[in-house]
């Protein structure tokens, strides 16, 4: 249970909130116990939840206004004061609109700030590509010393926030617009940045998830079990930048089928990082990444993007059925496919 400016909330509750607000939430939480924090966004305090953080503590926060290039400069410029600065604001206008100033000013320096970035993905798929952030995965993942994660949820959200404070220098954290339905049932299940968690055991096959792509992948397991029989493994790798080599060589050793799933474009994000991974590895393996296919988003609901995309239940079942149907050498003789 968490109390913020006299309001009590427990993980019950974070069906009813966005991603974004159990951030500010927790926010406000860790400016009581950590003083250097400090809030930064550029004119987006309600669209971000940052402004919760505003309310409470307002001689620790700055609103920089429409200009998300001085909105880092000045991150940088309190990050080498000794403070310790959240910055909120469009996934977009991070990594395209300010790229510069996140590469230089905050990661060529290596400084400790937390970049929170809202309306991640096709989350906002109604504005359409001037505000879908689908490219920042890969973006954020390209620059040294930065730490990129994606949480499933509000609950992975929480503990993503409260684990970045002790991580050190930049961290990116991506989280959607809206009411994105909750997968964790609570906040112990053991989150750690840079390590995966397995969300479904399974042998036939992996799914590789993170971000909202993990409650689907869950739920199409679950439905490929009954209907298929299926044991399909489900890996929630919500850190992809330190990513964890260990457990997706172990879904490849032990599945041989590998499907990744991220609300990104398939070029530079979470797919393009296990395949990284595999094929340092020399281990061969059935793989097929679900994303956007090197195409901008089509303009209207998350929902209905989500289906058109395979994103949702509906098309993991069928991904994976397809994938099943591959005829590949399947055997422990690893020799003839290095």
């Amino acid at each position: 249970m968490s109390e913020v400016t006299g309001t009590t909330w427990t993980v019950y509750d974070a069906n009813k909130m966005t991603q974004a607000e159990i951030y500010g939430r927790v926010l406000c939480e860790l400016g009581e116990t950590h003083p250097a924090i400090v809030g930064l966004t550029a004119d987006l305090a309600n669209s971000t939840k940052i402004g919760l953080f505003g309310e409470k503590y307002p001689d620790r926060f700055f609103n920089v206004g429409i200009a998300e290039q001085n909105l880092f400069g000045v991150a940088a410029g309190l990050a080498k004061s000794g403070l310790l600065p959240f910055v909120s604001t469009m996934a977009a206008f991070v990594s395209m609109r300010a790229c510069e100033q996140v590469r230089t000013d905050i990661c060529y320096q290596n400084l400790d700030c937390k970049i929170i970035a809202t309306h991640g993905g096709i989350s906002f798929g109604t504005a359409g590509s001037t505000h879908n952030a689908q490219e920042d995965l890969a973006i954020m993942r390209s620059f040294p010393n930065m730490t990129v994660i994606v949480p499933a949820d509000g609950i992975e959200t929480a503990n993503a926030v409260r684990a970045c404070v002790k991580h050190p220098g930049p961290v990116y954290i991506r989280v959607g617009r809206g009411f994105e339905p909750t997968y964790y049932p609570s906040e112990d299940y053991g989150f750690e940045i840079g390590k995966a968690v397995t969300v479904h055991e399974g042998t036939d096959i992996t799914l590789i998830c993170c971000g909202v792509t993990v409650l689907q992948a869950a739920e199409a397991a679950k439905v490929l079990k009954e209907e298929d029989g299926l044991s399909v493994r489900v890996l929630n790798i919500h850190t992809l930048k330190p990513i964890d080599q260990a457990a997706i060589l172990k879904a490849v050793v032990d599945t041989r089928r590998i499907i990744t799933l991220e609300e990104h474009t398939v070029i530079g994000g979470l797919g393009s990082a296990v395949a990284d991974v595999i094929a340092a590895s020399g281990k061969g393996c059935a793989f097929e990444k679900v994303g956007l296919q090197d195409e901008f988003s089509l303009v209207g609901y998350p929902e209905d993007l989500y289906a058109h995309y395979k994103m949702d239940t509906s098309g993991i079942i069928e991904k994976v059925r397809e994938v099943m149907g591959r005829d590949f050498e399947e055997d422990d003789d690893w020799e003839d496919e290095v």
